[in-house]
Parts: structure tokens; sequence; C-alpha cells
């Protein structure tokens, strides 16, 4: 499975915010391949990232976050660059951010959050942090996990998801009795990870599946307006997962900036619309501004109510398919 993982696409990124020029989309490749992070509008003053917005309850857990968290991707997914993506992450312990994802497919990104909580004393303790396997047996993800808390210099996580379900087969491995998710139940037990979550964006079918056939506390998922037009998972695993009070957590909000980018919707719509659907979005960043940004709009925006939802996917639904790459 790390084949596929460490050449997937990458986690949107926000730059800029609301009317504010926006360069968005390619800053994810650039941000592995340049020298430098990509151009970023800066924070409006009207919106200090100190002043976050009325907590939102991350599904059944307990646990309270924001609409807006921090990625795993962007800068972060990159290797050698620890000079930018640590003060990424730190920026995002200094704002207050709950919410912070990463995964072993993702470069350096474990490396680098090692790196910020040891510059940070104490933020550890303040975070909800999500990191995954895409590991399939028993025995290859508790092997991971043990690769990860070291990297990460913690001696838990708060939320470990099986990586990039992708078919029926995937959900029958991780489920066998020496299935990744028997790796998850013992780490539970001994305190190594609070809860279990499912990630995926290929096939709705797939993770809708794997939430009937185990009480999973989390699925992450694609939602923007293009999601409805086909294969949607918007209307089939949202469900499912308010069903079981799993948390929904949003990814590919902007795909790939995309959305923006065309002049298809603009950023405060895009994450307006992933508001009114998941309990918290995650946005890769590939530098401070972007950080700031990202949690700007998150904490002065209300999401799109039905009817406006509505109209934003009718308005697009002709080239869904291009927002919706990510789909088997």
């Amino acid at each position: 499975m790390a084949r596929d993982l460490r050449t997937q696409g990458r986690r949107d990124i926000l730059l800029g915010v609301g009317a504010l020029p926006l360069v968005l989309g390619a800053a994810c490749d650039r941000a592995r391949d340049a020298p430098k992070a990509a151009t970023t509008t800066a924070l409006p003053p009207e919106s200090p990232p100190s002043a976050p917005a009325a907590p939102r309850m991350l599904g059944r857990t307990g646990v309270a976050v924001e609409a807006v968290s921090l990625g795993g991707e962007g800068v972060l997914r990159t290797s050698g660059r620890a000079a930018e993506a640590v003060p990424v992450i730190q920026a995002a312990f200094a704002a207050g951010v709950k919410y912070c994802d990463t995964a072993p497919a993702y470069a350096s990104s474990q490396d680098y959050y090692g790196a910020a909580f040891r510059a940070s004393p104490g933020a550890r303790d303040r975070l909800f942090l999500a990191s995954k396997t895409h590991e399939r047996t028993k025995e290859g993800a508790l092997a991971l996990l043990d690769d990860s808390l070291k990297r990460l210099g913690t001696d838990h996580l708060d939320l470990w998801q099986m990586h990039d379900l992708r078919s029926m087969d995937d959900v029958d491995r991780i489920l066998a009795p020496d299935g990744a998710v028997r790796a998850a139940e013992q780490a539970k037990k001994e305190g190594r990870v609070r809860f279990i979550g499912v990630t995926g964006h290929h096939d709705p079918g797939v993770l809708a599946a794997a939430l009937q056939r185990f009480p999973f506390d989390a699925v992450l998922l694609p939602i923007n307006a293009a999601d409805p037009a086909r294969a949607p998972f918007i209307t089939t695993v949202i469900p499912e997962a308010r069903r079981i009070g799993a948390a929904v957590i949003g990814m590919k909000v902007l795909s790939r900036g995309m959305l923006v980018q065309d002049g298809v919707m603009t950023a405060d719509e895009a994450i307006r619309y992933a508001m009114a659907l998941c309990d918290t979005m995650i946005i890769g960043c590939s530098s401070v501004a972007e950080v700031e940004g990202n949690l700007a709009i998150g904490r002065r925006a209300t999401p799109l109510d039905a009817a406006s939802r509505a109209s934003v996917e009718s308005r697009i639904a002709a080239s869904a398919s291009k927002y919706a790459y990510y789909k088997g």
C-alpha cells in the first residue's frame, strides 16, 4: 500500500483570504520541489489567529476542535526542509490550533512534528495529534506505529487511522484476525492510541462499508461542492459516520486549489461549504502566512446553508469530474 500513498495527490492548500489575491493548488507541488515556499498573502488585521471561534465537537470523542485544522501535507510533505516546515507547525501551535494531521506516507512530516515538539515544550499536551497506517496487517501496523511514535517524539497518538482504503479487499484485510484494526485495538488497550479512524477518497462505498463493519471513532473523507455529481461521499459516508457518532474530518476542500484558481468558488465559499458538513477540515500549508490565513477564514466564517450549497453544486456540476479527480 505504501506505493500508492507515497505518490498520491497532495492535500489541498489554501493561500490568501477572502477577496485578497489567491495562489492555489500549484503551491503544493512547489512546496516539494522549490527551494522557497510559495508566495502568500497576509492575514487580514480584522481576523487575528489568536481569536478562536466557538469550539466544534469531534464526533463522540468529546474533543473540541476548530473548523480549520493543520494538514500533514504542503511543506510538511517534503524531506530536508525542516527550516521551513517546523515554523509552520509552530505557528499552528502558537495560534491555538487543536487538531494536527500527519502520516508515515507523508515524507518527513512526522519528523518535522517531532522537531517542533522538541522546540515547543508542552505543545504536544495541548494537541489532538492524528497519524495513520498504510499497513494492512497487525504486525506491519504495530511496527509502523512504533516508528511513528519514535519520529514524533511522543508516547501516544490521539487518533490512529487506517489510511487510504480503496477496495473491499482493503476493508477485509484490516478487519481480519491479523489485520491492522487488531493492532489499533491492542495499541488502544496499551494507551498508545486513544481513538481509531479510517480514511479514503477513492470509493465512498468502501468507506461506508468500513463504518458499517467496525465502530470507527473518525472518518477522513473528501468534502467539496463537486462531490454530489458522481459517487458522492457526502450523502453516503457522512450519514454512516453520523449514525455511529464518528467524527467527520474533511479533506480536498479546495480540490488542490483548482476550485479557486478556475474562478468556480472563492476560498471562503469552499471552506464554508465544508464547514457545514464536517467537524473539522485539514488543510496543508507551506508558510506561516498560510496557517494564519486558513485560521482566519475558519474563525470568522459561517457554514453555507443547504440552499447555498445546492446552488454551488449546481454551478459546478458540469465540470465536477475535474474537481473530484481523486475518485476511482
